[in-house]
């Protein structure tokens, strides 16, 4: 019998998360039956989404949400052998038991070059997200200007690097230096610090005085009021996250983006990536050639030690990493 230790939600977040809104538990794993199999957790992901999804989806007690690349450590289960890697949505565990039918197996043709906790940022969830939410929801075209904002984190150091192999230019924001230096060094035209600039509204006016022909919004908030102004005539928003309000105890009010939609004609879409389920393969595979190309560059912020998930999560929505945020059981 197998004892696998677990993070539940000990109680609902009240603005910022704490350490001590979690609790580690350990639970005895039952006997595989037939069709079973047993994983075991090698990078597990902390991304924005958990934050709201708790409040909607979760009861206090509840193991955190989430997904994990893991290893096949005893199989019933035929279409799965011992020592695969799948990508799974087993929440902030160190093993579980699975019948396989909500597993993605990695290809048995994964590059030695690349980690594996990749699956969970650039060839995973967020790299999709600025996939899909870039070319189909944005429909950029090439010779346009692309603005995102979290430029830095794992979807959108993703989003520019696109838009620029699309042939745009592409403006981002970030909240620190050195997140510049890296948005500058991976290929964005213009990059600015939204935390030292002292008007936003002249910082994006600077960075393209003629406005903006998509946006790929994951902050909403303050930010998101101010760039809608900055919209060429029927541009295009993905509202894609809202990280800006996640932790907000009082909900923020306006201004209001009616009178720029309207006068501009503007179009947006929030969106959800798993509407794009169906397209998974055709996007990994786009994504996996322009990493292996070097055309797509990652970076990722890795946290060792299953004990320290709370301290990776609250890094995250602090914008404490760089890239894609994973720790490593």
């Amino acid at each position: 019998m197998v004892t696998a230790k677990v993070w539940v939600l000990k109680k609902h977040f009240e603005g910022f998360p704490k350490t001590s809104d979690f609790e580690m538990k350990q639970v005895a794993l039952a006997n595989l039956k037939d069709g079973e199999l047993l994983l075991e957790s090698v990078f597990l992901s902390v991304d924005p989404y958990m934050r709201p999804y708790s409040k909607r989806d979760m009861k206090e007690g509840d193991v955190m949400i989430g997904t994990q690349v893991a290893r096949v450590v005893e199989s019933k289960n035929p279409a799965f052998a011992v020592g695969a890697f799948v990508v799974a949505d087993g929440g902030w565990r160190t093993h579980f038991i699975s019948d396989g039918k909500d597993l993605n197996p990695l290809p048995p043709s994964w590059p030695e070059s690349l980690p594996r906790s990749l699956a969970l940022g650039t060839l995973g969830m967020p790299g999709l997200t600025a996939y899909f939410g870039l070319f189909d929801v944005c429909k950029m075209k090439p010779g346009e200007t692309v603005l995102v904002n979290a430029a830095a984190g794992a979807v959108g150091s993703v989003v520019g690097q696109l838009a620029k192999i699309g042939g745009c230019k592409v403006v981002g924001c970030a909240g620190s230096d050195s997140k510049v230096a890296y948005l500058k060094k991976i290929g964005f035209d213009e990059a600015f610090n939204y935390r030292t600039v002292t008007s936003l509204d002249e910082a994006l006016r600077k960075a393209s005085p003629h406005g903006y022909d998509c946006f790929f919004d994951n902050v909403g908030g303050e930010f998101a009021s101010i760039a809608i102004n900055h919209m060429k005539k029927y541009g295009r928003i993905a509202v894609c996250g809202a990280i800006s309000q996640y932790n907000d105890t009082v909900p923020q009010k306006g201004p209001y983006i009616q009178i720029p939609m309207i006068f501009k004609e503007l179009s947006m879409k929030g969106f959800i990536v798993t509407s794009w389920n169906n397209g998974r393969e055709e996007g990994v595979k786009a994504l996996l050639k322009w990493v292996l190309e070097g055309k797509l560059k990652y970076h990722e912020q890795v946290t060792e030690g299953f004990e320290n998930m709370p301290a990776a999560f609250i890094g995250m929505l602090k914008g404490e990493n760089l890239g894609k945020a994973i720790v490593k059981v």
